[in-house]
């Protein structure tokens, strides 16, 4: 049946290069008609062959089956012989028809916690004899299942499962979390993966690893932190490395398999904020790094942000596509950024598309600290989102009474623009580091090389505060104990002053143990619940700490504030005094932005010249569409990205909608509304004839707006009229 929906690709690109305006064509194999892996294929450029659905008939799309799960979150579901795979209630991987939606099998973990978030990897062997699911499982298990029967493989580390708190060349108690929210890759019978254990100060490193697919053992490691000996171990003060944590990939990987090459975007190292204790280029923290797939072995790297003091991680996963140049195909790889730069390098060698210049940057005023002088600028492309902010930046459409006091503030903060260090003064970020590229969301469309990427445009307010009480255990009070731990694993999102940020997702603690009881409490600390991660590793006098601080947070604040004017910290008297800070957005008294929009927009590259082809806003603001204001964008933060057809269309799931964009003009052509917040990354697939479309609905994570109707989490698909 595949055959009969290629035919209308070929039509439609004959008629169209008689017609004279066609891309240039690059060949498409099997993979790109199927979407076998998370983010489509190997190269991640989610884009999908098939064009039985395209700009003539997008507005006839009508929903073809739901499959409603109430812990439906951010995934990217696979399908295999018309089996889709994704998680359900609980965490629970669920096979499905995938062309009725009927769940054939669920498999539920009997380890605790929760699961990949964003998607799962698929192996068979030659003769497909052997059919394997690969997810994470809590916060440090790799578990495989028979992906036909949905069994536990026994034969698969111990009993199906893997602690991947072993083999990372630490001890295994500096471990918090081994897992990441993204799935890692499959290359011949290697499982490839990254882990997600932040950048706060107890975070421990994020190497890359690879595990044979049938016996689960480790087959290599690379240090993602240089051992000594190492290259790049003298970018950090002598023995920091070793010691230090973060530079993680958790957004995803992409492989090119023909070279057997895989890339990987690494975050920023601990802490993320303050780099006191690690002056220096920090590598291989905020690289683009390419990696033989066999062995591990370094290939080149890109260091897109030297020393990061902003969480200028990589997250979006590394796209694979092939343009042309001085009329001969050249395989490239484009990394967009939190900064809204994208940087673009030759596959093979590393070598920049376009100069990369060394620009110098503001100097830290923190005493101690030392920015790097000088940070990397693409001369090309273009950024695709704005990167400062002043008064005249502005949202026209605020309300007038927001507009001074927001000025003011403003006007208020610390601002040398770009890359300016943060203060224990508000210091103004933009881009924030909550906005420019995040996890899943660039695309390509492998025929032409043009690179799309999906953009949040929000600055943010970053703020040192010093870490006050020593750590757990080792002195104070138990109010004092339960505010280092805080403050070394929570304050980062809930804030300093546990207020958290309702509108981003992030609940307020403050009143938490009269609201829930001690067993829910417990439960999503230990566990984790949504975005934030499980600590198991707590101990009963660390939990007993915590909750008595949360109920009681000034009793410590006038011990706290003594400490820290006395220098040091307790129990760590020989230590640097240390600092944290949270995240806030500027926003008006309705929840939108300070910035003018567009806040969530699409930007179509041209990778053979640079430019950018087109922009276009994604979604709307329901309150402002009322008042005659379009073209917006949506102001919720979108988790996930656009996928791209042969149809010609790109489709993205923003807000409460599924948005349909013509791919050569960015036009809206299509829109429909969800029963919940559309996230994730849609997958596009054939199934007894019919091309669908599914995409994930969730109740509403970071950013997502207050609920004016009940959301009802489900994987919904979309397909033509029969």
């Amino acid at each position: 049946m595949r055959d009969t929906l290629r035919l209308p690709l070929y039509v439609a690109l004959a008629a169209s290069l008689l017609a004279g305006c066609a891309p240039k064509q690059q060949a498409l194999d099997e993979s790109f008609y199927t979407w076998k892996r998370y983010e489509g294929q190997p190269g991640a450029t989610h884009f999908s062959a098939l064009d039985q659905i395209n700009r003539s008939n997008v507005n006839q799309l009508q929903e073809a089956w739901r499959y409603e799960a109430p812990d439906i979150a951010a995934f990217n579901p696979i399908v295999i012989d018309s089996v889709m795979y994704a998680f359900g209630d609980g965490g629970a991987m669920v096979a499905l028809d995938a062309a009725t939606g009927e769940e054939l099998w669920s498999y539920q973990s009997p380890l605790p916690g929760g699961r990949t978030e964003h998607g799962v990897a698929y192996w068979e062997s030659a003769d497909r004899s052997e059919r394997r699911l690969l997810f994470f499982r809590g916060s440090y298990y790799l578990v495989a299942i028979d992906a036909r029967t949905g069994q536990a493989i026994p034969s698969f580390g111990d009993n199906g499962q893997v602690d991947l708190r072993q083999g990372l060349d630490i001890d295994p108690m500096r471990v918090v979390r081994a897992t990441a929210p993204a799935p890692g890759v499959i290359y011949d019978d290697l499982y490839i993966l990254g882990s997600a254990p932040g950048e706060g100060y107890a975070a421990g490193p994020g190497h890359i690893r690879a595990f044979n697919v049938r016996t689960g053992k480790q087959v290599w490691i690379f240090h993602t932190l240089p051992k000594p000996g190492e290259f790049g171990y003298e970018t950090w003060p002598p023995g920091r490395s070793d010691a230090a944590g973060g530079a993680n990939a958790w957004g995803g990987l992409s492989v090119d398999i023909e070279r057997g090459m895989v890339f990987v975007p690494l975050g920023s190292a601990n802490y993320d904020f303050y780099g006191v204790d690690r002056h220096g280029q920090n590598l291989f923290a905020n690289s683009l790094v390419a990696l033989d797939a066999r062995t591990g072995e370094r290939k080149w790297h890109f260091q897109t942000v030297h020393h990061d003091l902003w969480d200028y991680d990589l997250t979006a996963t590394p796209v694979l596509l092939t343009i042309q140049r001085d009329g001969k195909p050249l395989d490239i790889v484009a990394q967009a950024t939190k900064t809204g730069f994208v940087f673009a390098f030759n596959r093979e060698t590393g070598e920049p598309l376009w100069p990369i210049e060394e620009r110098p940057m503001p100097a830290s005023d923190m005493p101690g600290e030392q920015a790097w002088p000088t940070q990397p600028i693409p001369t090309k492309p273009a950024p695709f989102i704005p990167q400062t902010l002043s008064v005249e930046d502005f949202n026209p459409h605020m309300l007038d009474s927001d507009r001074d006091s927001l000025e003011a503030l403003v006007r208020s903060m610390v601002y040398k623009g770009m890359f300016t260090p943060p203060d224990t003064h508000p210091t103004l970020q933009a881009p924030g580091n909550r906005g420019g590229a995040n996890w899943g969301s660039t695309a390509g469309d492998p025929r032409d090389g043009t690179f799309f990427v999906l953009s949040y445009n929000m600055p943010s307010v970053l703020k040192l505060e010093p870490i006050f009480a020593g750590a757990v255990g080792t002195g104070g009070s138990s109010f004092d104990q339960g505010q280092a731990f805080y403050q070394a694993n929570c304050q980062i999102c809930h804030g300093a002053n546990r207020q958290g940020q309702p509108r981003g997702g992030i609940p307020s603690l403050v009143g938490v143990v009269e609201r829930l009881s001690h067993d829910d409490i417990r439960q999503q600390i230990t566990v984790g619940r949504g975005l934030m991660p499980g600590f198991p590793q707590i101990t009963p006098a660390q939990y007993d700490a915590l909750v008595a601080y949360l109920a009681n947070p000034e009793l410590a604040l006038t011990t706290g504030q003594q400490q820290a004017t006395d220098g040091g910290l307790t129990g760590r008297p020989e230590g640097p005094q240390r600092y944290q800070s949270g995240w806030n957005h500027i926003l008006d008294s309705r929840g939108e932005p300070a910035i003018k929009p567009p806040w969530f927009r699409l930007t179509a590259y041209d990778m053979e010249t640079g430019d950018i082809a087109w922009q276009v806003p994604i979604g709307e603001v329901d309150h402002l569409v009322a008042e005659g204001i379009e073209n917006t964008g949506t102001s919720t933060w979108v988790r996930g990205g656009p996928s791209v057809t042969a149809g010609e269309l790109i489709f993205v799931s923003a807000g409460e909608k599924l948005w349909a964009h013509d791919r050569e003009t960015g036009a809206l052509l299509w829109s429909t509304p969800l029963p919940g917040i559309g996230e994730g990354i849609p997958t596009i697939y054939e199934a007894e004839g019919r091309q669908f479309v599914v995409v994930a609905v969730s109740r509403g994570g970071q950013g997502s707006p207050p609920a004016v109707r009940p959301r009802t989490p489900a994987y919904i698909a979309f397909a033509l009229p029969e």
